[in-house]
């Protein structure tokens, strides 16, 4: 495969690293593998650009990215529109993306890892046009992130600390709002605390992210209106991996979700993939399967019939 790797200097675990010495051991392993690789390592400012470029070419086969789950997330529309692999190097703090995909966490070893690999096709999200591969989520964690993004840190133990203190303040304080949805064929008005929806179910993890990227279906949940006590409980279920035990939970399953917030407050934001965005009145979330070509593990990919050929794809 012709690959191109882009690799966000500013992004978590790279910025402690050699990034020259990471580079040419990319460029190694890739070639040794049988690839034609080029490895660019790019300023976080830059990197989507770049590989926006890189992706318009028509003489290369897929690209690898690394960095946080930012930079993951980015890079896996850019994939899923041109329709190009991509290879996962998980820098970040949570890399839930590269844990779905069942990839090592160690940015040396899924070099190799990736190299010696085959393509899979899994599942992407996407609200409003706009993709995600974890999640998008409105109220306590958008305001959640909100908290944290106000404060200043400089290291991943300093992202760490600021989403503790701000995890503190939205117990102190939860939101409450009116949303209606459609999902599947329930039609319903909920006020609510919290939503979220995510690309394939959560599994039962600490970390809220899914098992598998091949069910076809988005997670559909949401929280009643919460006081501190409630947002606390929510909390520990959510870190035991049992939150679907929580009565105030509401779990759902559905190909695509509407989502209508007749209330819409000025300042109201969103969150996919991390990323804090204003929230749109009208949002229309949907699942597209087995659209996103991913690297993955030798061994790992699914058989996927289509028209009576059976795809699988070694690298």
């Amino acid at each position: 495969m012709k690959l191109i790797g882009f690799f966000n200097r500013d992004g978590g675990t790279f910025r402690t690293t050699d990034m020259v010495a990471y580079e040419q051991a990319a460029e190694r392993i890739f070639r040794d593998a049988g690839h034609d690789f080029e490895a660019l390592v790019v300023a976080g400012k830059d990197v989507v650009s770049a590989m926006e470029r890189a992706a318009r070419r028509d003489d290369i086969d897929g690209i690898v990215a690394g960095g946080g789950d930012g930079t993951i997330s980015a890079a896996s529309a850019i994939a899923w529109k041109s329709g190009v692999a991509l290879g996962v190097i998980p820098a970040g703090t949570m890399n839930l993306f590269a844990r779905s995909l069942r990839l090592p966490l160690d940015i040396w070893e899924s070099l190799s890892v990736l190299a010696t690999g085959e393509v899979d096709q899994v599942d992407i999200g996407s609200a409003n046009g706009r993709a995600f591969v974890h999640q998008f989520s409105a109220g306590l964690h958008a305001r959640m992130v909100r908290y944290r993004n106000s404060y200043t840190y400089r290291s991943r133990i300093g992202k760490m600390s600021a989403s503790t203190r701000a995890a503190f303040g939205v117990i102190a304080n939860p939101p409450e709002f009116d949303v209606d949805f459609e999902a599947g064929d329930i039609r319903e008005r909920r006020h609510v605390s919290a939503i979220s929806v995510s690309n394939n179910p959560f599994g039962a993890n600490a970390l809220l992210y899914a098992d598998s990227l091949r069910t076809g279906e988005l997670g559909f949940y949401t929280a009643k209106p919460l006081k501190p006590l409630g947002v606390a409980r929510l909390a520990v279920d959510m870190l035991r991996g049992r939150f679907r035990e929580n009565t105030d939970v509401m779990v759902m399953h559905a190909a695509q979700v509407h989502l209508y917030f007749p209330k819409l407050y000025r300042h109201a934001n969103c969150v996919m993939d991390g990323e804090l965005l204003p929230l749109e009145r009208d949002v229309t979330l949907r699942v597209h399967p087995g659209e996103l070509k991913v690297m993955v593990r030798q061994g790992t990919a699914a058989v996927v019939e289509r028209e009576g050929a059976i795809d699988s794809v070694a690298i």
